[in-house]
């Protein structure tokens, strides 16, 4: 542990996290963008749907499963599902990453506050899920 601190400073975790940041969201975005692309050229021409009934979703939009196999079969909403989970786990990515740092400097108040954290914001996203 004391190789990794002396590798990487405070500074230095501090600007990982920050590339880590900038990279999950130009990434989500630059996903989205081009599943919203396909969309208009896969869905352009479409008629107006009919908006006067609500009709929920099927499990390709909401399921890790569903989003994975309409994007592997060229499906623009699920592709565009994939961005906005790509930009869901970019803060969750920061929170493990700061938890690492916690870690590595041995501040266990913070690694306990961390965990704790991370251990919320899964359970509550995980909790009900459809996998």
């Amino acid at each position: 542990m004391n190789i990794f601190k002396k590798i990487l400073g405070d500074r230095d975790i501090e600007l990982l996290i920050g590339k880590q940041l900038r990279t999950g969201v130009v990434t989500a975005s630059s996903i989205a963008l081009l599943g919203g692309i396909f969309y208009l050229v896969q869905q352009g021409a479409a008629s107006v749907p009919d908006y006067s009934q609500f009709k929920g979703e099927g499990a390709e939009y909401t399921s890790f499963r569903g989003i994975f196999h309409g994007v592997a079969t060229g499906s623009a909403t699920e592709f565009i599902q994939l961005g906005v989970l790509v930009l869901l786990a970019t803060p969750i990515l920061r929170i493990f990453f700061s938890l690492l740092a916690f870690a590595l400097e041995k501040d266990r108040l913070y690694v306990l506050i961390t965990t704790l954290v991370l251990g919320i914001i899964l359970f509550s996203m995980f909790g009900g899920l459809k996998i």
